[in-house]
């Protein structure tokens, strides 16, 4: 990356104060920024950084006002965090592959878009349809009838059963497994299990983002799927036949049991855990480590182990951290109810 500071601000739409001339080469934390860096001032917690940041041009709100000298130049814009989100976008752009690496092995019944990258050691199965400007980086495997959309990011080592529908502009990071059988086993006349076929698929829709290791099981019938502009963190099961809303967000650690629906624009924190053959709202939030065993309604707020909604767990947890002075008024309460019931006696 090497452009001007007015070209940078070109491309985000914003006003240079300052040497526009001034060449960028990288993209840097404000507090750790260097000559040739560009950084950007979005939270009001590093205000005082842009006064002393060694960064060659920082992205800030168009209304920012400094209070002090500064020695770096400015982009003006009127959403720093967007602007800077953009820029990333547009600085990983050029770390762009093309082509087909060797070695790999691609069915000749695989139909391959345009301006495709697959990195060596990839394996692409029978009647595979892949999109135009898609990019399978090495050792992954893509098994036969999935179709991957246009402008999509499979990166390192990431397994797609049969079967998957991907949609564009997906990226999903290393590790991660779709379409993976769903855990569905019936105890028999013996004490073993007996395991039941799993002959559905996975299917996700256009803009989401899967973290590192998540696991996607395939439907036992049917498809578990994940809808549009949903984002996954690294660690996340989703079991088979679940559904997740439009624009939900899920942090790490989190495993959905089978069959549950979850609602769009929700919002799950991390290590959370939700029982199968459930319905979750629209909206809802649930705080990290809580434990999901019943049906959600649309906009609840619920957090804890089995959840309860927010304002009566905090209620519960002034209570839970006096427990141990309550325990001891009451031990004295008996023993004085003792003594007095004793001396009544007498």
């Amino acid at each position: 990356m090497k452009y001007s500071i007015q070209q940078i601000a070109n491309f985000l739409k914003g006003t240079v104060e300052g040497n526009p001339d001034v060449e960028i080469n990288n993209i840097a934390k404000i507090e750790e920024a260097q000559e040739g860096d560009i950084s950007f001032l979005a939270n009001p917690v590093y205000t005082p950084h842009i006064y002393t940041t060694n960064a060659s041009a920082v992205i800030v709100r168009k209304d920012f006002v400094p209070e002090k000298t500064m020695q770096t130049n400015l982009i003006r814009v009127e959403d720093p965090y967007e602007a800077f989100s953009n820029l990333l976008g547009f600085y990983n752009k050029n770390h762009d592959k093309m082509g087909l690496e060797t070695p790999e092995f691609v069915s000749k019944t695989a139909k391959i878009g345009k301006n495709v990258y697959i990195g060596a050691f990839t394996y692409i199965g029978n009647n595979v349809k892949i999109g135009d400007n898609v990019k399978i980086f090495p050792g992954s495997y893509v098994g036969d009838d999935v179709v991957v959309g246009d402008n999509t990011l499979i990166y390192a080592n990431v397994s797609i059963y049969h079967d998957t529908v991907i949609g564009n502009n997906v990226t999903i990071h290393s590790g991660t497994v779709v379409g993976g059988d769903g855990f569905g086993f019936v105890p028999n006349s013996g004490k073993d299990f007996k395991k039941v076929p799993q002959i559905g698929n996975v299917i996700i829709e256009d803009y989401v983002e899967i973290g590192s290791n998540t696991s996607i099981d395939r439907a036992t019938m049917g498809s578990t799927i994940v809808r549009r502009g949903v984002k996954l963190d690294n660690f996340i099961q989703v079991a088979h036949n679940v559904e997740i809303g439009e624009n939900t967000v899920i942090a790490a650690l989190t495993g959905i049991s089978g069959s549950t629906k979850i609602g769009k624009n929700c919002m799950i924190g991390g290590q959370v855990g939700i029982a199968g053959h459930l319905k979750i709202g629209d909206n809802v939030k649930v705080g990290a480590q809580s434990g999901i065993s019943h049906s959600l309604k649309d906009n609840e707020i619920v957090v804890g182990t089995p959840a309860i909604p927010i304002r009566t767990f905090k209620k519960s947890s002034i209570i839970f951290k006096n427990l141990e002075d309550l325990y001891n008024r009451i031990q004295q309460l008996e023993k004085e109810l003792k003594e007095l019931k004793e001396t009544s006696k007498s």
